[in-house]
């Protein structure tokens, strides 16, 4: 599961990770949360990457209500050839999300703890994703993704059964390569992100607020 996350990646690093022909203008986030717009990375149609602003929680070319994103922020990686909503973005429309690092809540009585987890050595995680075209009546185009997840390592697992998918930079590639249009062999991605490799920490209870967005959310109390 990921609920919210933190978005302050250099626009260098990015652009280093994926080849992009420019350096992309990234405004640092400290709260994305669900419908919100953040930077995500693609194949365009010429075969090269490119950063664009989608819109978190994915809408199905079919759905009829804007508000179904909210349920689609996530997917389970194990089960995306069996859905209907994510079968085809599977196939055909892969991305990555740049973020530094993701939140969630330790239950403790009746508290609810907010925990920040990133990668040990401070380097971006770079979450798998799906993204689809969304038309409204009017003919506006909403474009959206959403964050797949798999099972939790020995570290989140006291906190939650679930996390998202962490890709290695080296296997960006595979996954955002178009030409793969059979994607079950894309399915050994979806690993648990080694526990060694990650930390965690307790942080404020202003990241509950959509409103707080700023770094202080992400450092330790």
């Amino acid at each position: 599961m990921c609920g919210r996350f933190a978005a302050d990646v250099a626009p260098e690093v990015v652009s280093e990770i994926f080849g992009l022909s420019e350096i992309p203008t990234i405004r640092p986030r400290y709260n994305v949360a669900p419908t919100q717009e953040v930077g995500v990375v693609r194949e365009g149609a010429d075969g090269r990457n490119r950063l664009d602003l989608l819109h978190w929680g994915l809408i199905p070319a079919w759905a009829k209500e804007r508000s179904i994103a909210y349920k689609m922020i996530n997917a389970r990686s194990e089960t995306l050839q069996e859905k209907p909503s994510f079968r085809q973005a599977y196939k055909y429309r892969r991305c990555v999300v740049p973020v530094s690092g993701f939140y969630e809540w330790r239950h403790e009585g009746k508290a609810k703890l907010p925990h920040f987890i990133r990668i040990r050595d401070g380097h971006p995680m770079l979450f798998a994703g799906l993204w689809e075209n969304w038309k409204l009546p009017e003919g506006e185009v909403v474009e959206s993704f959403t964050i797949l997840t798999t099972s939790a390592n020995k570290l989140l697992e006291s906190i939650h059964e679930r996390m998202p998918v962490i890709l290695h930079p080296a296997e960006c590639g595979r996954w955002l390569d178009r030409s793969i249009t059979n994607p079950s062999g894309l399915a050994t991605l979806f690993q648990p992100y080694p526990a060694d490799l990650l930390e965690m920490w307790q942080v404020s209870p202003l990241v509950n607020t959509v409103k707080h967005d700023s770094y202080e959310l992400i450092a330790p109390i």
